[in-house]
């Protein structure tokens, strides 16, 4: 293992480049979207999926990272940016929806993940939640509603593999597969996503606070049920990092005693 606050293998960088709040997008091509943000904003690094800017938001230190895709690489990049002095990480990603009550173009901030990933149990035992930081989680839903946007609040499905939830009848262990997606949908699972049970999990076992908040693309089971008001696909992001941009600057303010 690198020592602590030296070079980072991945990431490219070292103390002093990053700030204790980072914003984490999945997608590269969202980092200067999200730094377009932040005060002062420079380019640090850049290194395979790694992409990574810092600027700053009422006068604090904050950094945008993309991840990749899935929990390895996310787990990489929360393990790299703690080493050289992160601890609040705010996932902005994008999700599917599952429960027909989420539309595209919605918002998801989620209050817990299902561990369908790999990466979190070389962290933790399955018993183990993959569950957000309160205090961080609750300063996305301020920033939510004082933007008056349409948002969810609930558990979201973290899994490893895209076309299992998209082609699962092609897949050896269709049975499993399509046995879980119903397991969700009976218990009200929200969305589903890459990452946020790996970064739950890996902030837990670093100390770390982590908090995600998604755009949902679209939503299968809205089309598959044939309900009146279908949404088309929607890909705008600008609304989901608005929500996190003004999420961090919450957070923030409570960090300094002033909410």
């Amino acid at each position: 293992m690198l020592p602590e606050n030296e070079f980072q293998y991945h990431i490219h960088a070292r103390e002093g480049d990053v700030g204790r709040y980072v914003l984490l997008p999945g997608d590269p091509g969202r980092v200067e979207k999200i730094a377009a943000y932040l005060d002062g904003a420079r380019f640090v690094s850049q290194n395979r999926e790694f992409v990574l800017y810092t600027g700053s938001l009422c006068g604090e230190a904050v950094s945008v990272c993309s991840t990749g895709i899935g929990g390895p690489s996310s787990a990489i990049a929360i393990e790299e940016l703690f080493a050289v002095g992160a601890d609040t990480f705010v996932r902005v990603g994008t999700c599917g929806g599952i429960d027909p009550k989420v539309r595209a173009g919605d918002l998801v901030i989620a209050t817990g993940a299902t561990r369908q990933d790999g990466t979190s149990r070389e962290y933790a035992p399955v018993q183990f939640p993959a569950v957000p930081d309160f205090s961080l989680t609750q300063s996305l839903v301020y920033a939510a509603e004082d933007l008056g946007c349409r948002f969810h609040t609930g558990v979201v499905q973290s899994k490893d593999s895209f076309y299992g939830q998209h082609a699962p009848e092609r897949m050896p262990v269709e049975g499993e597969l399509k046995s879980l997606w119903e397991a969700w949908k009976r218990l009200g699972v929200l969305c589903s996503e890459m990452e946020s049970a790996a970064q739950f999990v890996v902030s837990a076992s670093l100390g770390a606070r982590c908090a995600g908040i998604f755009h949902t693309v679209w939503n299968q089971e809205r089309k598959a049920a044939g309900l009146d008001g279908y949404d088309a696909k929607n890909d705008n992001t600008d609304l989901v990092i608005r929500v996190a941009i003004e999420g961090v600057k919450n957070q923030i303010e409570k960090d300094r005693g002033g909410v």
